[in-house]
């Protein structure tokens, strides 16, 4: 079985990067997908919360935000107040606020929905609280006395900088070793252009800067600038938070060909392009995979100007890892689900020009071969864990279990002075859960520093 091609010409023939939308258009797909709300319109909002007092979607956030408070704060026309009882618990609520799945966590819990009525809108609330806070010239936090210790953090995204802020607040210096050229992690390198526009990562990473105490060095990696030996030799304690540096292979036959590559690749070249409409785009693209980074390159792609954008994933809609909500924004924004497919192989000569699938209807159906045309193919099956660079001292290596670094309930690894957090642990790879394990490890430190 094949399916069918429109135009009557498929792959190669039809040429990556030959159909794609105006530079008007692609600027307007890529603007601010959720807008924020107006002062009315939060007040509006805010108005509808209980204000309960055993607030289940207080229960439901990682870093247990207050939130009926900073509601009840909006309600009362006290915006900065609002900001406050979010940046104290969560120092990335901005980021948060515009990328978190809140309507599987805080928006899901929230009593409303049990009413079975619409939820409040707890994210565009936090939004509308936090977005001033960037605009200001001092930042809202002062550092406590210095204690003249040192902290090294590996990794200046989400937790890397949760922790490093918590830790400059306590009055530690701090020196963040970053690989990438810029900090931010994936909210500068992976997360949707749509959802964070207008540079929105690095105006947030340099108000987390702002605080003082902490040194960001970019171009840093470990393993090839700076060993976790040596890490440990130049400072107190160390915090890793490096996420996951792999990428999980598809071997199929026709992997090398070129058209077919990792999403996350072609994410971050997007996120870092000055002009997009200058990115190669194929106008047949198939995606392999179903979390979010699967969703985001979909999107993405149909909105740079791909005809046709066609995700594949190997079992049913309920099995997918992104949520309902993404998953209907990708059908909304015309990208075709196929469920049940497994890759058999990529077809092309010299260049890809479809994806081969054996599809399984509902999972126990009979079994039949489809081939989806593309010129284009993106894998987004998972990351993993590269653990060599922590292991440059054999007789100090870190615990490694199931493809994540070993920590203990206070992030810390089987390594003294050595902590880690963020996606290279075990635990929900969640940009919210990232931010807290880098408080909690921060506020580890701290105590352990200065017993």
């Amino acid at each position: 079985m094949s399916v069918d091609d429109p135009s009557g010409t498929a792959g190669p023939a039809a040429g990556v990067s030959s159909h794609r939308s105006p530079a008007a258009e692609v600027a307007d797909n890529f603007s601010d997908v959720k807008p924020p709300l107006t002062r009315r319109q939060a007040l509006v909002e805010a108005s509808r919360c209980h204000f309960c007092y055993d607030a289940p979607c207080v229960e439901a956030c990682p870093t247990a935000i207050d939130i009926p408070s900073f509601i009840r704060k909006i309600a009362t026309d006290n915006r900065t107040g609002a900001a406050m009882d979010i940046l104290r618990a969560n120092i990335f609520g901005g980021a948060c606020a515009r990328v978190c799945p809140t309507e599987i966590l805080c928006e899901q819990a929230c009593v409303r929905t049990h009413q079975e009525e619409k939820p409040v809108e707890i994210g565009r609330l936090q939004r509308y609280a936090t977005d001033p806070v960037y605009d200001k010239p001092d930042h809202p936090f002062q550092r406590a006395a210095a204690t003249g210790k040192k902290v090294a953090v590996v990794g200046a995204g989400p937790a890397g900088m949760s922790c490093a802020h918590r830790l400059a607040t306590l009055g530690h210096d701090v020196v963040v070793y970053e690989a990438r050229d810029k900090g931010a992690g994936l909210n500068e390198y992976g997360i949707a252009a749509y959802k964070v526009p207008d540079d929105f990562a690095q105006r947030e990473l340099d108000f987390i800067l702002s605080i003082g105490g902490i040194e960001l060095r970019t171009g840093q990696a470990l393993g090839r600038d700076v060993s976790l030996a040596q890490l440990r030799d130049d400072h107190d304690a160390v915090f890793i938070a490096t996420g996951l540096a792999g990428v999980r292979a598809l071997e199929l036959e026709g992997r090398d060909l070129p058209g077919v590559r990792p999403a996350v690749d072609y994410i971050a070249e997007l996120r870092q392009a000055a002009d997009p409409t200058a990115l190669p785009v194929g106008r047949d693209v198939v995606v392999i995979g179903g979390g979010n980074t699967a969703i985001d390159i979909a999107v993405q792609s149909k909105r740079l100007g791909a005809r046709t954008v066609t995700l594949a994933y190997r079992r049913g809609p309920q099995n997918m890892g992104a949520t309902h909500h993404e998953q209907d924004f990708a059908q909304t924004s015309g990208v075709h689900v196929l469920h049940w497919a497994t890759p058999a192989a990529f077809r092309g000569n010299g260049a890809l020009a479809a994806v081969e699938f054996t599809v399984t209807p509902r999972g126990d159906g009979p079994a039949e071969k489809v081939t989806v045309p593309a010129d284009m193919a993106f894998t987004a099956i998972g990351q993993i864990l590269v653990p060599d660079p922590y292991n440059d001292d054999a007789s100090a290596a870190l615990q490694i279990q199931d493809g994540r670094i070993l920590v203990d309930a206070n992030k810390q690894t089987s390594l003294p002075n050595v902590y880690a957090g963020g996606d290279c642990v075990a635990g929900v790879d969640l940009t919210v859960q990232a931010v807290e394990d880098g408080k909690q490890a921060a506020l580890a430190i701290h105590q352990h520093l200065t017993d």
